[in-house]
């Protein structure tokens, strides 16, 4: 599987929390509504059960944790192991900056204990190559399984298994930051257009999964859901980036994927990229997303 670093992950979750937010609002009550049920918050519910795929560092807890409200046991799963070592770390810093409380003193626990206002969560890390476990994922103790800036990344045949085996289990699903292709720069600059279009190609690379879905899986989502009998909430999540580390970081990634695409394209790429980053202060970029909330009907 593609390998993402703690770092990269950190650059973004200020910006995917911002569009995810929007994304919320967009929704509305509806929206949350097919994420909670009658679960968490409920006067004696039991724990809402989450199952996180490509878990990272826990980015997807720290957005759903508070809006779920009530006690959870979050099933945290990703391949990599240093991303998830550095959940303590991050969730205290989280905790501490937001007035929660990290219960769990020790880096090596196998549970993770959070307690905050209005919800109580416990977390269990799990270490697996999900190209490879999709079958032996516990579908069946899960009420809400959440996968973040990570459909864009599998394959068709992939996804078909995942949505089928959640609908299997009634299980609802928080699906977020799916890539849908939209970039656009403002202002624009030569070059534009072909890179994102290069880029775009590159997306649909094999990232483990087979060959990904890419742009096209916000698509391939609403259609598998509704097939499978899910009541189907969507909204934009998109990026909006001005400037910053981010924004550069961005164009770093996108200048290195279309040389490895396109590598007789070089010196076209790495013109763009020195006249993208010199007007890095003054630029401002939109990055399609969608995300979207879904319950089994009935």
């Amino acid at each position: 599987m593609t390998g993402f670093s703690a770092h990269w992950l950190h650059l973004r979750e200020p910006s995917d929390r911002t569009a995810r937010a929007a994304a919320d609002a967009a929704m509305g009550e509806p929206g949350l509504a097919a994420l909670r049920g009658s679960g968490p918050g409920t006067p004696g519910a039991p724990p809402w059960r989450v199952l996180d795929l490509g878990c990272g560092t826990g980015a997807a807890l720290r957005h759903l944790a508070p809006r779920l409200g009530g006690p959870q046991r979050w099933n945290a799963w990703d391949h990599d192991e240093a991303l998830l070592a550095a959940w303590p770390r991050l969730l205290a810093d989280w905790a501490h900056g937001e007035g929660h409380v990290l219960q769990t003193a020790d880096d090596r626990a196998s549970e993770l204990r959070v307690q905050g206002t209005g919800f109580a969560a416990t977390v269990v890390r799990h270490r697996a190559d999900l190209a490879r476990n999709l079958p032996s994922l516990p579908y069946g103790d899960t009420d809400l399984l959440s996968a973040s800036a990570l459909l864009d990344l599998v394959s068709p045949a992939w996804l078909e298994e995942l949505i089928l085996r959640a609908r299997q289990a009634h299980t609802r699903l928080s699906l977020a930051l799916i890539v849908d292709g939209r970039l656009a720069w403002d202002p624009s600059l030569p070059g534009d257009d072909d890179i994102a279009a290069a880029f775009v190609t590159h997306q649909r690379r094999d990232k483990g999964f087979g060959p990904a879905l890419g742009a096209t899986a916000p698509e391939a989502t609403r259609r598998l859901l509704t097939a499978a009998g899910y009541v189907v909430h969507e909204a934009r999540s998109d990026w909006v980036l001005h400037g910053g580390a981010l924004q550069a970081a961005l164009i770093e990634g996108m200048a290195a994927a279309v040389l490895e695409q396109q590598p007789e394209s070089g010196g076209a790429v790495m013109a763009w990229r020195t006249a993208r980053l010199g007007a890095l202060a003054g630029s401002t970029v939109q990055v399609g997303h969608v995300d979207f909330a879904a319950a089994p009907r009935g």
